[in-house]
Parts: structure tokens; C-alpha cells; sequence
């Protein structure tokens, strides 16, 4: 699995599940419990990751839309 974002930001993290969810793209949020566990200052973001396959396809999508995706 590779990240495509890290961000503190549930809605981001939503809109982007989302968009993927619509191309049929299987995605994971990573970290999401342990951003709870620290009080979600902001400290641990949570990383949206896809399987290799996806990689490139997922971040074209993502980027279509506005957001910002690791690189």
C-alpha cells in the first residue's frame, strides 16, 4: 500500500475516499486510531493509502479535484 495523503482534515480525508470510492478504487485510512489516541492535536495525521496498482490512477483523480497528493 502506498499513501497518496496525510492530513488531520476528516473532510479532506472523506471528499478524497469519496472520489476514489466512485472509480472503484479500494482505499485504507492508516493512523486514524492512533490520531484519536493522542488527543487529535495534530501531532500523528492519518495517511489515505491504495494498493500499488491503483497508485497512479488514484493520484490523477485526486489531483483532478484539487487535492494535494504525496509524491
Amino acid at each position: 500500500m502506498q499513501p497518496l495523503i496525510r492530513s488531520n482534515d476528516p473532510v479532506e480525508l472523506s471528499f478524497a475516499q469519496s472520489v476514489l470510492a466512485d472509480a472503484g478504487i479500494h482505499c485504507v485510512v492508516l493512523d486514524q486510531h492512533t490520531s484519536v489516541l493522542e488527543g487529535s492535536i495534530g501531532a500523528i495525521p492519518r495517511r489515505l493509502c491504495v494498493v500499488d496498482e491503483d497508485l497512479v490512477t488514484a493520484r490523477a483523480l485526486l489531483r483532478e479535484v484539487g487535492l494535494t497528493v504525496m509524491a
